[in-house]
């Protein structure tokens, strides 16, 4: 069970932001698009731009609902911050990623809204860090919050071996799924025309994504996205419950998901104690004093013979 849960503000959100990022990517099928190899460096900017007020939306969205607060914006600077030290690691070698095991691990706990938070934020951290700023970066940043989004999406019931089986598989899935967008953000305008993997503008949808496919197979499926799918798999099978019982355990201790509630204060019952006051003593020992009440009638002598009180005189 997830420890953060999706309020209603937070999925139209995150359905707002999937569907505009999608149309990012795929365009192209739909309106022909011309086969120039610095297309996508103008568009990367404007892409990047959008995303900002989209992960703020996202963060407002669900501090507004009791989805995540002060602990848990914490906990993602964290998180962010570990996957972009791991991620020079293995980038760039073989498509071994190390990046994406604590993405899942984490999303699987936190839930889909932390997930797709921390996949935008660690891969940015990640580009400042190994000077991987370019117009890819928006559309890498996509693709990871996805991933993140997915695992948080996960059945909720889960657990021991089963669960980890699952996220291993849902891991290597979602390495290939990375690698098969990454392809589609730069394909239809760099690879060269009149070939069985080039982009076809206006033709129909199905014809492109069958030579979207071959060129993936042909370029990454079996390099890159294998490599990635593998590193992704062993790490969650290796390392995964004792991360998610980190995690648990600090979202427990954390209390994020604990509500807060105001309890009107009930009555006092009186304290007989507080009509008495105590002052020091002559030798400093405290001496209680009643509370003033009706002062005690004075005695009186009886009346002598002349009815005076005193006596006659």
């Amino acid at each position: 069970m997830t420890v953060l849960r999706v309020a209603p503000r937070t999925a139209v959100v995150l359905a707002l932001a999937s569907a505009a990022a999608l149309a990012t990517f795929t365009w192209p099928f739909f309106v022909p698009a011309q086969p120039e190899s610095t297309a996508r460096t103008g568009e990367a900017p404007l892409v990047f731009f959008l995303m900002l007020p989209v992960l703020v939306a996202l963060v407002l969205a669900e501090l507004t609902s009791g989805g995540m607060d002060s602990k848990a914006l914490a906990m993602l600077g964290v998180l962010a911050a570990v996957n972009a030290a791991l991620r020079p690691l293995g980038a760039g070698t073989a498509g071994i990623e190390t990046v994406f095991f604590l993405l899942v691990l984490a999303g699987r706990v936190f839930g889909p809204g932390f997930g797709f938070l921390l996949g935008s934020t660690s891969l940015f951290a990640s580009a400042l860090l190994t000077a991987g700023v370019g117009p890819w970066l928006p559309f890498q940043m996509l693709c990871a919050s996805w991933i993140g989004l997915g695992a948080g999406l996960l059945p909720a019931r889960l657990r021991g071996r089963a669960e980890t089986a699952v996220l291993a598989g849902y891991g290597a899935l979602a390495a290939y799924g990375y690698g098969l967008l990454m392809n589609l953000w730069f394909w239809p305008f760099s690879v060269g025309a009149d070939t069985q993997l080039s982009y076809v503008a206006g033709a129909p949808v199905l014809e492109n994504l069958h030579r979207l496919a071959l060129f993936t197979a042909v370029t990454s499926t079996f390099g890159w996205d294998t490599g990635r799918a593998i590193t992704t798999a062993v790490a969650i099978v290796l390392a995964g419950p004792a991360v998610l019982a980190a995690l648990r355990r600090a979202a427990r201790r954390a209390a994020f998901d604990a509500p807060v509630t105001f309890v009107a204060a009930e009555p006092q019952p009186p304290n007989p104690a507080a009509d008495s006051a105590e002052v020091a003593g002559p030798t400093g020992t405290d001496v209680t004093v009643p509370a003033a009440g009706p002062a005690p009638a004075s005695p009186t002598r009886p009346p002598g013979p002349t009815g005076k009180g005193d006596g006659g005189r």
